[in-house]
């Protein structure tokens, strides 16, 4: 059985994932990252880039909001990226500058679809997890 989780809101799926710097293994990030299928790539707060230590490649990208506000972020990569319970993928990260979502000062990565179907894991909207994907889609 797959280890996502509901979140206490209803609706959330938090899926544990990995991101592992793929030139520097030692350094990487494991958290509870909420599955946001209306975003495309991984999503982390720029404030924890330090923490998958030098990249080979970045760039500056912008991203849209669902909302239209077009923010600026910063894609790292390579990196491996492995969800609980699937298998893992190579692509990258982009870090965000993030509002602090808590009084303790967490913040809320995101997990986007690009990366879910890499790894073959869809979301089962009825029971608000991730389920494996049998094919890897070529339609």
């Amino acid at each position: 059985m797959r280890r996502t989780r509901i979140s206490d809101d209803a609706g959330r799926i938090i899926a544990q994932t990995r991101v592992t710097n793929m030139f520097d293994p030692d350094k990487s990030i494991q958290c509870g990252m909420l599955v946001d299928t209306g975003a495309g790539a991984l999503i982390l707060p720029a404030a924890w880039k330090e923490r998958l230590g030098e990249f080979r490649r970045s760039e500056t990208v912008e991203l849209q909001l669902a909302n239209g506000e077009i923010l600026r972020g910063e894609a790292c990569w390579p990196v491996e990226i492995e969800i609980e319970g699937f298998r893992p993928v190579a692509n990258e990260v982009v870090f965000l500058d993030m509002d602090e979502e808590d009084d303790d000062g967490s913040h809320e990565p995101l997990l986007g679809y690009v990366i879910l179907e890499q790894a073959q894991a869809a979301v089962d909207m009825l029971g608000h997890r991730l389920v494996p994907v049998r094919y890897i889609d070529m339609k």
